[in-house]
């Protein structure tokens, strides 16, 4: 840890007057009474709020000063697994700190985040953390403007708005593929509902590989903007084997997806995985649990809600992580569903 110390700036009403070219009591009168001020003058008010993501400051008008222990977390999903365990971590580490933690549910949409972050904004949060990489730019200028300690989670890139914990999904996805290759399979399909941007990211990754070894055909990618679900899985994958008889492989976009395939294959009394191999991501508890195991792609979920805690309790002190980046990695579980008798090739453990 760096003692270096970081300064968290929120953006003011004289910032929004500043952008707008007007007095701190036009904002503020543009703002609480519009009728009382011109349309022009609203209009550029208003182009400068949504432009610096200003939002104001309810606990501010009592006492400027105010900061709250309120560390704020939003996430698509309170029903998925994959953010239970997020939560789990987070919980966890705030037992025994100052902080309290409020949740937000975004619903994937990206209105939902916004709104979110507006009410967030709003109540002078000591910490926020996001799910995802892949903001708004309305939602990029409000967590920008909040002045105080923010953590993208679950995924990294070159852009950070404050700091990050999370793995390449992209890399993930290709692990994925290189393993089914390596395994001997060749007609290797993926399969993917609720394509958000981390689903889409592993995609992008199996493409890559496929096409590097010359295995690369559309016609093997089968995808749905429906929520995933162990049904859904299974209906894809009868869809899927429709249109693709010949596939020896799948790799589902999640291990509820890749579940679904298992119970659609043993349905049909498809042998797995000696005449389809199935490939999960994620490693939910039930994957080793299964018949057979589901080979998959374990993506340390408890760990990212748990560091983004820490990290933020140190920015706070004033002890900003260094790196403000962090990659968790990812781990290659190979299980029965993918076990054929050949060589592992380069889909041997991964620890990225």
């Amino acid at each position: 840890m760096s003692k270096k110390r970081h300064t968290y700036k929120a953006v003011t009403l004289k910032d929004v007057a500043a952008a707008a070219d007007v007095s701190v009591i036009t904002v503020s009168r543009a703002l609480r009474t519009p009728e009382v001020v011109s349309e022009k003058v609203r209009e550029r008010v208003a182009e400068a709020v949504q432009a610096l993501g200003y939002a104001p400051n309810q606990a501010a008008r009592a006492l400027a000063s105010a900061t709250t222990s309120t560390i704020g977390v939003i996430i698509p999903s309170v029903s998925n697994q994959v953010f239970a365990d997020v939560l789990r971590g987070v919980y966890e580490a705030v037992e025994g700190t100052p902080y309290q933690v409020q949740l937000g549910n975004s619903r994937y949409t990206a209105r939902m985040e916004e709104m979110l972050l507006k009410v967030f904004a709003a109540q002078r949060p000591a910490g926020l953390i996001v799910a995802g990489i892949d903001q708004s730019e309305a939602a990029r200028a409000i967590l920008s403007s909040l002045g105080c300690p923010v953590v993208q989670i679950m995924d990294i890139g070159p852009d950070p708005i404050d700091m990050m914990v999370g793995f390449d999904h992209r890399e993930g996805g290709r692990a994925a593929a290189r393993h089914l290759i390596g395994k001997g399979y060749r007609r290797i399909g993926f399969i993917g509902a609720r394509m958000d941007p981390r689903a889409q990211r592993r995609l992008d990754g199996y493409i890559e590989v496929m096409q590097e070894a010359g295995l690369y055909d559309e016609a093997l990618i089968h995808t749905s903007p429906q929520p995933s679900s162990v049904t859904r899985g299974s209906e894809m994958f009868a869809d899927f084997l429709s249109l693709v008889p010949d596939a020896d492989a799948v790799f589902c976009n999640n291990d509820d997806m890749a579940l679904g395939a298992l119970f659609e294959c043993q349905k049909r009394r498809i042998r797995v995985p000696a005449q389809l191999g199935i490939m999960g991501y994620n490693d939910l508890e039930y994957s080793a649990a299964s018949v057979p195991s589901l080979s998959t792609v374990r993506s340390p979920r408890y760990e990212m809600g748990r560091r983004a805690i820490e990290m933020i309790a140190a920015a706070n002190r004033g002890e900003r992580p260094d790196p403000a980046v962090i990659d968790v990695g990812y781990e290659l579980k190979v299980r029965q569903s993918t076990d054929r008798k050949s060589s592992e090739g380069s889909g041997g453990p991964v620890q990225a």
